[in-house]
């Protein structure tokens, strides 16, 4: 039998995602218009936010979707369906929507197995104008997007425990076991903000960073304008600390402890090594054909990301696989990940609507139809090399330094 969190539950969890997630913190003001997505197995709360939306008095523009439908579309697609871009329609959705809830479920995580990769590349890169509108809209502060987890019996069978094992883990997470969860997020974002904020004071004087320990012996380079950012309600949950480096001054090796599940393949077993900020080899023990497919994307074989949590935060105690909790798991040695692929212009210090394609290009911040976290809780230490010749540990036991 199928697992329902109780209806106050579902109010609780609807409550936090429209009147604090979406909006940044602010929740969404009346008159707004929502875009709602959930694939069928999240009724349940598809219907619950859809109803706190109404209550806050935006207006919703449903997206509900059928589930296992994907693999026939790749195995009778051809390149021309593939290729198929719906400007028009994409873009009055993009026109028409003042913020965007996606409700993550899933039915069969390894429902492409077996499909070419490059099918699924091709299809992302076609795709790939909707995301770029989209982030153009977001840099000008007109638009706002955050995802949430709705557990399904196939994401507790993945995960090696029960529905409600698996839902008690969502609910922990997301402060969804207190009286009020958006006063709680309030109180944790505060704390993370202070790390943050020390983060950026240190970040112009940092040549690189240093992380290594028995899975990486890794330097980034922060780059040049940039700043560590953090919350904003963008996921829930998320406890991490991320930035966008300047993706051409990665050098060295890591190797991830945790499984990747990406185009309905699960992934595991990825080391990969960097020359001046390139992927120059790459390996898997599972599925490394579809790992090294989508690194041979435009912009994929570069760093968009680096993130750090801080065990002192995270309420997730286990794999979930599912990304959006695996990249915030705690632990004993908190989570650090990184994304292959395109960057976040939210790391820029100064206004994003002022830099044009080349401004990007010139600070190394990295363009690419795809973004792929890869995970790792095994230990690791980030040393800051300072622009004076001083080293400065930031991170360490799963602990920030600053």
């Amino acid at each position: 039998m199928t697992y329902t969190p109780s209806k106050k539950v579902l109010e609780k969890y609807a409550d936090l995602m429209v009147n604090f997630a979406a909006g940044g913190e602010k929740g969404i003001q009346k008159g707004d218009v929502v875009r709602l997505t959930a694939g069928e197995s999240a009724k349940p709360l598809f219907v619950a936010v859809r109803d706190a939306i109404l209550k806050a008095g935006g207006h919703v523009l449903p997206q509900y979707v059928p589930e296992d439908i994907n693999r026939t579309f790749y195995e009778l697609a051809e390149n021309h369906q593939l290729e198929h871009f719906p400007a028009k329609y994409m873009k009055g959705v993009i026109d028409e929507m003042d913020h965007s809830i996606y409700l993550i479920s899933t039915t069969n995580p390894h429902e492409l197995k077996g499909v070419d990769p490059s099918k699924m590349m091709q299809r992302g890169k076609a795709m790939r104008q909707f995301m770029q509108w989209r982030n153009e809209k977001e840099n000008n502060g007109k638009f706002t997007w955050t995802l949430c987890l709705y557990g399904t019996p196939a994401m507790a069978k993945e995960a090696g425990i029960t529905e409600k094992q698996y839902w008690d883990q969502i609910i922990k997470a997301c402060y969804l076991d207190k009286a009020d969860p958006k006063k709680e997020w309030r109180r944790i974002y505060k704390e993370i903000y202070a790390i943050r904020d020390k983060l950026n004071l240190l970040t112009p004087k940092i040549d690189k960073l240093h992380i290594f320990g028995p899975d990486a012996d890794l330097f980034i380079t922060p780059g040049e304008k940039r700043r560590w950012v953090c919350g904003t309600g963008r996921n829930m949950p998320s406890f991490e600390i991320f930035t966008s480096p300047d993706w051409r001054g990665t050098n060295g090796w890591i190797r991830f402890n945790q499984p990747l599940y990406r185009y309905g393949n699960l992934i595991e077993g990825i080391e990969l090594w960097f020359e001046d900020g390139k992927v120059v080899k790459s390996k898997a023990t599972k599925n490394e054909k579809v790992l090294k497919a989508m690194i041979a994307t435009e912009g994929a074989d570069r760093l968009g990301e680096y993130s750090l949590t801080d065990k002192r935060h995270s309420r997730i105690t286990r794999f979930m696989a599912e990304t959006l909790f695996d990249e915030n798991m705690g632990g004993a040695h908190g989570n650090t990940h990184v994304a292959l692929g395109n960057c976040y212009h939210e790391t820029f210090v100064g206004d994003p609507t002022k830099m044009k394609k080349d401004d990007w290009a010139r600070l190394g911040y990295n363009d690419s139809s795809v973004h792929t976290d890869i995970i790792s809780t095994a230990p690791r230490t980030v040393v800051a090399h300072m622009s004076d010749g001083s080293e400065k540990v930031i991170y360490k036991n799963g602990i920030f330094q600053v």
